[in-house]
């Protein structure tokens, strides 16, 4: 059955039991990195996904075509590193081809920004709209540090590469941290403003590894606000819908900064995100311990009207399972098994 044919007889929302519309699927696709982020996974010892385990092209299609039939506009492709997967200007292509009841699919990425000077232009050619670049330090040693990895300049490169290729809005994201980059947080939007991006900071959350999360160490959303007052001038941007960043412009003038506080004001109320992880597990929220199995179904039979019936099943047991919210500041809370890079960001 083609997308399009699909796309027609199956255009029921995916809705939770708290009335929230699902438009976003965050696409894992891999779990590796060229990096090693300290808040993100341990240096040396990780226990990678096995490979013949991790998503092909074509079901990672497969998934995408049912779930845009079902009223996702937006796949946003994460990792572990997305640029790591050497067909990845054939999965932004074949995703961008897909189409929502309500328009065309958005392809978006999140990416540290290494291999972009090298790939960019063929990911614009093949459909990408958006793109996020990690980014925590401007700082050569202290990134060395924070990263494990000497690699700063390739990541200068490639923010080069994104300013240059047109793409707009251009996301700059960095985790605020307490005694690594606090002092540097006007530095950053600074940088971000020079390359006609948004700094978009993040409070740090428990997503390691190695579960070594302290929330002492982690910089809130107001010492951030306040930091970044020094220096400009703040007004609220209004209109935020269900966008994970809160937004203020910059002295009244066109550039912006965002917040993304998800531990001290967290906006699942508003939430119309999924992940798929890069080995097939659905997932409804970035902190649930709960993962609903696609990789039996996409392995199982051939594709057809049944298959993606069945996909679809799963997307709706996985939307109904959905919270209210994450539950961080609940004293039972559990962080989730996996780590960030495994998760998908």
């Amino acid at each position: 059955m083609s997308p399009d044919v699909y796309a027609r007889t199956m255009p029921e929302p995916l809705v939770d039991r708290f009335a929230r519309v699902h438009r976003d699927l965050r696409v894992s696709l891999t779990d590796r990195c060229s990096l090693r982020c300290t808040y993100c996974m341990p240096e040396q010892g990780n226990e990678w996904l096995a490979r013949q385990s991790i998503l092909t092209v074509d079901e990672i299609v497969e998934v995408a075509t049912v779930a845009a039939a079902a009223g996702v506009t937006t796949f946003r492709l994460t990792g572990g590193e997305p640029l790591l997967r050497t067909d990845i200007v054939d999965i932004v292509r074949r995703l961008s081809a897909l189409r929502a009841p309500s328009g065309p699919a958005q392809i978006a990425m999140t990416t540290n920004g290494i291999r972009l000077p090298d790939v960019l232009p063929d990911l614009v050619a093949a459909g990408l709209k958006r793109l996020n670049i990690s980014l925590d330090t401007i700082d050569r040693d202290r990134f060395a540090r924070l990263t494990r990895r000497d690699r700063l300049s390739d990541v200068l490169d490639g923010v080069r590469a994104a300013r240059d290729s047109g793409l707009r809005p251009l996301k700059i994201n960095a985790v605020a941290m307490r005694g690594v980059n606090d002092d540097e947080l006007a530095d950053l939007v600074a940088f971000a403003v020079a390359n006609d991006a948004e700094m978009r900071f993040i409070e740090q959350m428990p997503l390691d590894a190695g579960h070594t999360w302290d929330r002492s160490t982690m910089v809130t959303r107001e010492e951030i606000l306040e930091a970044l007052s020094q220096r400009w001038e703040l007004a609220p941007v209004p209109g935020r819908g269900g966008a994970p960043a809160e937004q203020w412009r910059l002295d009244g003038g066109p550039h912006v900064v965002g917040v993304i506080a998800s531990v001290t004001a967290p906006f699942c109320g508003a939430c119309d995100r999924m992940r798929l992880t890069a080995d097939g597990q659905l997932r409804n929220c970035l902190f649930s311990n709960d993962e609903y199995d696609l990789l039996p179904v996409l392995r199982s039979g051939e594709p057809g009207p049944d298959r993606s019936d069945e996909i679809d099943r799963v997307l709706r047991n996985c939307v109904a399972g959905k919270r209210a919210g994450h539950a961080i500041d609940d004293p039972g809370f559990l962080q989730p098994a996996r780590g960030m890079n495994a998760i998908g960001g």
